[in-house]
């Protein structure tokens, strides 16, 4: 594997350190963090991100599973600057970090695991300012697709139903050591339940007409109209709903789980949560 500053790079833990320091600067400017807020870095690594995050704030959180990197944080920063909170991000509660002030959450998430880790943080929602990621450019296509474009699916769905998201920029390869063998994008998520100064400015692909009132079933029709996305979802949803339930909800039965915006699929739920 590729050494790194001292650090063999380990592919199960997706390690790709970024180097770039214009791609850097990007990020810290689009993070805005200021002195009283709460920020979370996933993954600090080799620093690159945190460094440069503590000249703008008196203390930092960091969640690494790297024992190897943990060791070298704590000897870089002090227990009063660095807060490390060893262990795997799928399983750590960033709710529980939440103060008085702004709670920020940001990292170059792990490629191999960054849709199931997008799902986890997705549940922090309502006690996040924003987020903003590092991750593959084909992930950040999907989160921010709209309905009829291939890119559109699961994921999307359940990221625009609580949050606005828009992409900022795309990383080459050659910003990272080692390269990965694709390109990367920043993203920027503000959840849609919070109001915040500037949100008017992101890029909004989709927002949801009202609430979920039973989010178990919103989630559940969801993966299910994705789960054969090629077939019509009379024939998908038929287990759950009827073709008249779908035409109520806007939904021609013939339509395929692409073609369906996330309000579509919030009043369906709520049809049948009735």
């Amino acid at each position: 594997m590729k050494s790194v500053d001292g650090h063999t790079a380990r592919k199960r833990f997706g390690q790709n350190f970024l180097v770039s320091p214009g791609v850097i600067k990007k990020i810290i400017d689009a993070v805005a963090a200021r002195p009283d807020d709460t920020v979370v870095e996933i993954g600090p690594g080799l620093g690159a991100l945190t460094d440069p995050l503590l000249e703008r704030l008196p203390h930092l959180h960091v969640v690494e599973i790297d024992r190897d990197l943990i060791a070298r944080l704590h000897q870089r920063h002090a227990p009063e600057h660095l807060t490390i909170h060893a262990g795997d991000a799928l399983a750590f509660d960033f709710g529980s970090l939440k103060g008085a002030g702004r709670l920020k959450i940001v990292g170059n998430l792990p490629y191999n695991i960054s849709s199931p880790l997008l799902f986890h943080l997705a549940a922090y929602a309502d006690k996040v300012c924003d987020m903003h990621f590092m991750l593959q450019k084909e992930v950040v296509d999907r989160m921010v697709a709209c309905a009829g474009e291939s890119d559109y699916g699961r994921l999307s769905v359940m990221l625009q139903y609580r949050f606005h998201m828009e992409r900022l920029f795309i990383v080459p390869p050659g910003s990272f050591n080692p390269p990965p063998k694709v390109d990367s994008a920043v993203v920027r998520l503000i959840p849609i339940d919070i109001p915040q100064v500037g949100a008017g400015d992101t890029a909004i692909k989709a927002i949801p007409e009202g609430m979920a009132t039973d989010y178990a079933l919103f989630a559940k029709l969801v993966a299910r109209a994705f789960s054969q996305r090629r077939k019509m979802l009379r024939n998908t949803l038929r287990e759950l709903c009827s073709e008249d339930q779908l035409l109520a909800a806007g939904i021609a039965p013939t339509s395929r789980a692409e073609d369906v915006p996330v309000a579509a699929y919030v009043r369906l739920a709520n049809a049948l949560a009735v």
